[in-house]
């Protein structure tokens, strides 16, 4: 399995799940819920029947799945002393959050996953049961809308994950607090990464600051953003590609590049120096190699020559979303 992809588990599931449901049926499917999201900004809302789960598993899961390993990642290393044993995952779909945080971190005890699509959550609890990990197989899993779930319980790890961009800004000042106030150690939101999910995530990245969280990734610092208009803060995770996957989406390549954008917030954690962040792809040219970097409040630029060999040889291989010492 490489780093980004499904784990085995997950994949049989959802094999499993689709089994009934023919090629012809899930491509249309994933057309349809394609154009709604970019008329509506809401995907999750275009999912009625099971066609249209079987759609967002094939299509939608793998790069969701991918864009938390590679949120998670980045937090552990800012804290590696980060060890969470209870993991709440607000607007869970099918618990693909949960999935990734596994990876991470497998000794996670107990997972409650939350959502108001009847349809998920149904395979959500069907993709649970053939987990190899405990906390899956025993999850706690829960129909609610966001606005009114959240309890005075608190988890180790919370998690939004392509879930408050749906949300008003109003309506995230008011869940958010309750959000971080449910994250006993670390709270990690993620949303596409355009500029309308990036806004969604400054925001919230603003009302977490203001709440008294720490910034521990993508962001060295907890100043203000940094970046301004037109320019907007995003990742890429490039996975794998099945023929399922391919032929959903009408796709020739074998791999798909995920954008995103995310904040990770933390509370009574130590975290590490942080270091600067590579906020685009690295440039390579005759010389040596270009970076664009987030560092102490400000954006800049830092070329590594070929000439200085021991810089180049150890950093060559860093990409768009690693971070280098200042």
């Amino acid at each position: 399995m490489t780093a980004f992809a499904l784990p085995t588990a997950l994949r049989r599931g959802i094999a499993d799940f689709s089994s009934n449901v023919s090629g012809h049926e899930i491509a249309a499917s994933t057309e349809k819920i394609s154009e709604n999201y970019a008329k509506h900004n809401r995907t999750r809302s275009a999912i009625t029947d099971n066609i249209d789960v079987v759609a967002y598993l094939t299509a939608r899961c793998p790069a969701t799945f991918a864009a938390c390993v590679a949120a998670f990642s980045a937090l552990a290393k800012r804290a590696p002393s980060l060890a969470p044993l209870s993991v709440l995952d607000i607007g869970a779909g099918p618990g693909t959050a949960c999935w990734a945080a596994v990876e991470q971190w497998p000794n996670i005890e107990n997972f409650t996953m939350v959502d108001e699509n009847e349809g998920l959550l149904s395979a959500a609890r069907s993709l649970c049961v053939g987990s190899g990990s405990r906390a899956l197989r025993e999850a706690r899993i829960r129909r609610a809308v966001i606005s009114r779930a959240l309890a005075e319980e608190q988890h180790d790890l919370v998690v939004a994950n392509y879930a408050i961009g749906e949300l008003t800004l109003s309506t995230m000042r008011i869940i958010l607090p309750k959000l971080w106030r449910s994250a006993h150690r670390a709270l990690v939101l993620i949303e596409p990464g355009t500029p309308e999910g990036f806004a969604c995530i400054d925001a919230a990245r603003e009302i977490l600051i203001k709440a008294g969280a720490k910034i521990a990734a993508p962001c060295p610092h907890s100043a203000p953003c940094p970046i301004l208009e037109p320019d907007w803060c995003h990742f890429s995770q490039r996975l794998p590609r099945s023929r399922d996957h391919m032929r959903a989406k009408g796709a020739k390549l074998p791999f798909e590049d995920e954008k995103f954008s995310y904040v990770a917030a933390t509370r009574n954690i130590l975290l590490n120096d942080p270091e600067e962040r590579i906020i685009d792809r690295p440039k390579t040219g005759k010389l040596g190699m270009q970076f664009r970097l987030c560092g102490k409040m400000k954006i800049s630029e830092r070329q590594i020559l070929r000439r200085d060999k021991p810089s180049y040889h150890e950093l060559r291989h860093r990409k768009w979303g690693d971070t280098l010492p200042r």
